[in-house]
């Protein structure tokens, strides 16, 4: 029963370490679109603001899981990651119908996402 209750316990800390990244996103999308309103803004510094809401937002995932679950930070960092990548992904899939998601950029927020939460672990 212990062991049942120690294991809901971690889906829990996932599941806040998600809607941490997911409000540090939107909060940095946000000012990304306001940045935009405001200035005549390159799209190399548009893709490079949205990689790095990818990259923070892992991060804080990856940090908070690290900090609440103390065993093994890195890996449950690295699944925080990866969490957040398959949400954006399924959020992404069920928003864009039109056209396929191209496969390079695909893999670029997978390893982003990944390595970003992997490192917040190791850190926390």
């Amino acid at each position: 029963m212990n062991k049942i209750i120690h294991q809901n316990a971690k889906a829990l800390v996932l599941l806040k370490g998600l809607l941490i990244s997911y409000i540090i996103t939107a909060f940095m999308l946000l000012l990304l679109a306001f940045i935009m309103l405001k200035l005549d803004t390159p799209s190399i510094v548009i893709s490079g603001g949205i990689n790095f809401a990818y990259i923070a937002s892992a991060f804080v995932g990856g940090f908070f899981a690290g900090k609440k679950i103390e065993q093994k930070k890195f890996i449950w960092g690295m699944l925080m990651g990866l969490l957040y990548f398959v949400v954006l992904l399924l959020v992404s899939l069920m928003m864009n119908r039109v056209s396929p998601i191209p496969f390079g950029n695909l893999i670029t927020v997978f390893i982003i996402s990944t390595l970003s939460g992997m490192l917040g672990g190791m850190i926390s």
